[in-house]
This record gives C-alpha cells, sequence and structure tokens, in this order.
C-alpha cells in the first residue's frame, strides 16, 4: 500500500527543513500503525533530527499545534521513555529531546499500552462468552465459534509478547 503523503499546515512547512519533514512523515505514519494520534508522531520526528533539544513552545510553534496536543504528545512519549526532558543553562523551560534508542520506546509501548489493551480484550470475550449463555442454542454455537477463533489469536498474540520484548532488548 502507498503512503499518503503528510499534510502539515502552510505555517509549520515554512519553518520545516525537508529533513525534518521527512522525519515527521516517516513517524507518523510508523506510530498510526500503533494507534497514536498524528500529534505524537510529529512532536517525535521532530525531535529526532532536532540538533538541540526544543521547549515545548518552539514545538507548538514549528509543528503548528495546540498547547493540548502538545503537551498530551510530550506526556505519552516521555510515559514511553521515547522524550526526554532536559536542562538548558539559562532557560527556566523544559526542553525535550528524543530518546535515540528505539527499541526502548517498542518496549515501553508494548509493556504500557499494547499489553493492558490485549488483557481488557481477553476479559472483554470473558464477557461475551457469559453474555451468548442468554442466546438459543443454535445462535450460541456460531457465535461461540467466532469467540474461540478470536480468543485463540489474541492468545497467541499475548504468548509472541514476551519474545518480540526479548529481541528488541538485543
Amino acid at each position: 500500500m502507498l503512503e499518503k503523503p503528510i499534510t502539515l499546515p502552510e505555517e509549520a512547512g515554512k519553518e520545516l527543513s525537508e529533513l525534518e519533514i521527512e522525519a515527521i512523515q516517516m513517524f507518523i505514519n510508523f506510530l498510526k500503525l500503533i494507534g497514536l494520534p498524528k500529534s505524537v508522531g510529529e512532536i517525535y520526528g521532530l525531535l529526532f533530527v532536532a540538533p538541540k533539544p526544543l521547549a515545548m513552545d518552539e514545538v507548538m510553534s514549528r509543528l503548528n499545534i495546540s498547547l493540548g496536543a502538545a503537551s498530551q504528545g510530550l506526556k505519552l512519549l516521555r510515559g514511553v521513555g521515547a522524550v526526554k526532558a532536559t536542562y538548558v543553562p539559562g532557560d527556566r523551560r523544559d526542553h525535550y529531546v528524543a530518546d535515540l534508542e528505539l527499541s526502548r520506546f517498542a518496549t515501553a509501548f508494548i509493556k504500557e499500552e499494547l499489553h493492558p489493551r490485549m488483557e481488557r480484550a481477553l476479559e472483554r470475550i470473558r464477557r461475551m462468552e457469559q453474555l451468548s449463555a442468554d442466546m438459543t442454542p443454535e445462535q450460541r454455537k456460531a457465535t461461540m465459534m467466532k469467540i474461540e477463533r478470536l480468543k485463540h489469536w489474541l492468545e497467541k498474540g499475548n504468548k509472541m509478547l514476551p519474545w518480540i520484548l526479548k529481541f528488541l532488548v538485543r
């Protein structure tokens, strides 16, 4: 499938280099695959190629994003270890740098986002199994067949997570 090019606000594009735009595009596409907002990919992409730490207001201005989007994006990225706050002498603002160790980012995402979501999905499947008890035998049989396939897929995914984590930590 071909990637759709991102469209950045016109004001933002004037301040972004081609390198920054390419990095932002790549991280938007990657992070969208795992269900994260576009603004998170924009922020990480900008910080990834930034030659120096950037303050939140610089991130907002360069990307033309709101305070809320910048704040939430940086909070999420800090939470998974993808971004660190750093001190810049003579400036009272927090500045941010991307952690270039992408395996740490992916590992944190799997542990803090993906694994809990899969656990919640298994809880919902158990609830679906309980709810199917009220169906006619014929409806229940068809429904349980679908639920079992879904449960099998999720259980396989859960079994793969430790192997994926081992691979990433290498």
